[in-house]
């Protein structure tokens, strides 16, 4: 007995079998992650480096440069990319697309501590790396603002409370958190009082450093009780600071309210959030590679009410941007799409077979096989996005195919006169070898694209595998739950009386037919006609093809923008800050916009990124194209900065983050060579009219300030360079000189001139740096 005549003779068995591709579809359903498109970026490691008060220059030789060197020698790497600026370096690694990112990961930790040692030793902590691509869009943006709180206590809440909670949730890889910095004791130096009193800014640190203590103190013991010892040596607020003693002057205390303003603010306060025109702190939440978005979403979507009971109640916390909302209607959409395309194949069976129990093959068949590539997609490690839901809609045509072939040759033997189990015997005999050989060829064509290399290979490899294996799946069931339901449901011949609908559907198809045989007849007729009609088709079709527009992928509108904010680089950050105001306002009167969410000073004090959430497509008439388009005019009416704004895309090649949708990158050995040719190159692109906003990267025309030190006179007044930079570092470097241990978290005694003395390079003519034995010196 042949192994399809095993499934006609036992349809219980079948109807398990059928039912078991069918389950084990459901259940993978429900585990397989949902994306707009399938996981297709490089794996990306960054890393970051801090060193408060250090200029772009500093940061990129001493560190930056030693990073770059130990990080060089990790296997796999595709592309090493820096950016270094005031106090911050952010060094980024794209490896080969079949690198373990985990793998990875160790390897750039093991590079980190190979290059510790080479490091300079102010920095405020170990380079810390990021299994994360700086590229990437978060999947949510959540705000948090305040009528009464500051941004430093709200990202204090932020960071201690929010950012542990939403680390801890499933799919979540990486939460940000930007617009401000912790909670501080901030201590102002006054340069005149100082140089009048002859007190170093080293003196007082080594004073906040000697006061500020959280040291072991022991315990006591009789021969009954324990005593544990403790003592107010820590200072947890700037009250705690203002009456220490900085030294003793003449028998009189110097103290630190004498020579310095100290109170309670933010470690950096050259940072800043703002969200819908009000101060904010934004939390950016990353996924994890291979998560389901939509999933990760609406786990934090779940806990937001315990989020928001979890920090203070005067703090909002809101969601400013949510990525799923695209992909839950595309995938809605397409998945629509499926449902009529195997309802349409359904009826056209039935209108061509005219028999209502011949159509419940098809209409059981195709949706089993469908269900059951799912299970593969599942073992495959797939998931559900806009590529595969679409190979299964194509796969909808190919898999009705083999139930239709067997189906017909059944029929065939049924209206000769057997029996339904006698014509499911011998149909599916005979046609068993042409669907086993249909599934072959059909698979056989799509594995050119199985072997395609690259992004463009590892994007259409979903496609292949997902349609490839409804066609396998398909024909299982083609030879084992098709030919069984034909044995059951399908009636002898005679047995059937007509009936209106198939009336009906029988003068159509012959209808049908009849004007299929006058077209045929014509054409066959009039051969010059034919062939020339076709000549012209091709023709049109090669002219189309060069004449079309042509792009890696189709410009999408996912209802988000992203924008690339940057001022003057000799600008303040206060000036930057008023700027970035103008341009939220700005978007946010646009109709079409919902919110608009930024942070200014993450890694540099006069650049931003901002996320602008658009309305639904169905409250606005225009694209997202058409939107910047629209706000183009009015954003460049702001002088003194320039905001260039994309439509967010969920492709996104390679780890560099970029302000446009095309880059070209200039390498040289010189640096000069890149500063001459970048602005010709720029402005040779600017004058394309197919372009837009052509900017560049380079900033290197801030202004600067250099000391040129007389190490001759420095050295015969007993000064070093080392003594001179710490002073400068005292005054100008935000400098972190003590830590506080709270319960809930760490911070910091941060000392650095007060802003009076920081509005011109002329202070540096007051500043006096002690030498030994307390000689002031100019």
């Amino acid at each position: 007995m042949s192994l399809t005549a095993f499934f006609i003779r036992r349809p219980v068995a079948t109807s398990l079998l059928t039912l078991g591709i069918a389950l084990l579809g459901v259940a993978a359903f429900f585990q397989l992650p949902a994306a707009l498109l399938p996981q297709v970026e490089y794996p990306v490691i960054s890393v970051r480096a801090n060193l408060p008060g250090a200029s772009p220059d500093t940061m990129a030789s001493s560190v930056a440069t030693p990073l770059e060197r130990a990080l060089g020698t990790i296997a796999g790497v595709n592309e090493i990319t820096s950016s270094s600026s005031l106090g911050s370096a952010e060094i980024t690694l794209q490896f080969d697309l079949n690198r373990s990112i985990d793998a990875a990961a160790r390897d750039v930790q093991a590079a980190i501590n190979a290059a510790r040692a080479q490091l300079p030793s102010g920095m405020a902590g170990n380079p810390t790396l990021r299994k994360s691509n700086p590229n990437d869009s978060p999947v949510l943006i959540l705000t948090l603002t305040s009528d009464t709180l500051s941004r430093a206590q709200m990202y204090d809440a932020a960071v201690t409370v929010l950012g542990q909670k939403l680390s801890q949730v499933d799919g979540v890889g990486q939460v940000n958190v930007g617009g401000s910095a912790l909670p501080a004791v901030r201590v102002e130096l006054n340069p005149q009082a100082l140089a009048r009193t002859g007190v170093s800014p080293e003196e007082v640190r080594a004073a906040i450093v000697a006061t500020n203590q959280n040291r072991p103190k022991g315990f006591l013991e009789d021969g009954n009780r324990s005593w544990q010892i403790t003592a107010n040596d820590q200072a947890m607020r700037a009250a705690d600071y203002v009456p220490l003693v900085v030294s003793w002057k003449n028998g009189s205390a110097l103290k630190l309210s004498d020579v310095a303003k100290v109170e309670d603010g933010a470690q950096d306060v050259r940072n800043a959030g703002i969200a819908s025109g009000k101060p904010a702190v934004i939390l950016m939440i990353l996924r994890r590679p291979g998560a389901n978005i939509i999933a990760t979403v609406d786990r934090v979507r779940a806990l937001m009410p315990e989020l928001q009971a979890a920090i203070p109640k005067d703090i909002r916390l809101d969601i400013a941007q949510d990525r799923s909302v695209t992909i839950r209607a595309s995938l809605r959409d397409v998945g629509c799409t499926l449902f009529v395309s195997v309802g349409l194949v359904v009826m056209v069976v039935l209108l061509f077979l005219r028999d209502r129990r011949a159509a419940l093959v098809p209409a059981v068949a195709v949706p089993v096989s469908l269900i059951g590539t799912l299970s593969v997609m599942y073992l495959a490690g797939f998931s559900i996005n806009n590529l595969s839901l679409m190979a299964l809609t194509v796969a909808t045509g190919f898999v009705v195919d083999d139930a239709v072939v067997v189906l017909e040759n059944i029929s065939r033997h049924i209206e000769k006169g057997e029996s339904p189990m006698a014509a499911a015997l011998a149909g599916v005999r005979e046609v068993a070898s042409t669907v086993v050989s249909m599934t072959v060829s059909l698979v056989a064509a799509f594995i050119p694209i199985l072997f395609m290399g690259g992004i463009v290979g590892r994007l259409f490899r979903e496609f292949a595998v997902t349609l490839a294996a409804s066609i396998v799946v398909s024909l299982v069931v083609s030879l084992a739950t098709t030919p069984m339901l034909c044995s059951r449901v399908l009636r002898p011949a005679g047995t059937c009386t007509e009936d209106r609908f198939s009336h009906l559907a029988t003068r159509w198809v012959e209808g049908l037919q009849a004007g299929y045989r006058r077209s045929l007849a014509w054409a066959l007729d009039h051969a010059a006609i034919t062939l020339s009609i076709l000549a012209a088709v091709v023709a049109v079709n090669i002219y189309l093809y060069g004449a079309i527009p042509k792009g890696f992928f189709p410009q999408q509108d996912t209802g988000r923008l992203v924008g690339f904010f940057q001022t003057d680089q000799s600008a303040s950050f206060q000036a930057a800050q008023e700027k970035l105001a103008e341009y939220v306002e700005i978007i946010g009167r646009d109709p079409a916009v919902a919110n608009v969410a930024g942070s200014l000073g993450d890694g540099s004090r006069n650049s931003a990124r901002l996320f602008v959430s658009l309305k639904p497509l169905k409250d606005r008439d225009v694209t997202a194209e058409q939107i910047i388009d629209r706000l183009r005019r009015p954003l460049t009416r702001v002088a003194g900065a320039s905001l260039y704004l994309v439509a967010a895309q969920e492709i996104r090649i390679g780890g560099r983050s970029s302000s446009s949708d095309y880059q070209y990158t200039l390498l040289s050995d010189n640096l000069d060579d890149l500063r001459n040719w970048e602005p010709r190159i720029r402005k040779a692109l600017s004058e394309l009219p197919e372009l837009e906003d052509v900017n560049s990267d380079r900033r290197d025309k801030s202004l600067q300030t250099t000391l040129t030190i007389d190490r001759e006179a420095a050295a015969r007044l007993g000064l070093t360079q080392r003594a001179i930079d710490t002073t400068l570092n005292d005054y100008f470097g935000q400098r972190l000189v003590s830590t506080i241990y709270h319960p809930l978290n760490q911070y910091r005694v941060v000392m650095e001139a007060a802003p009076a003395f920081w509005q011109s390079p002329e202070i540096l003519k007051e500043i006096v740096v002690t030498a030994p034995g307390g000689k002031a010196v100019p």
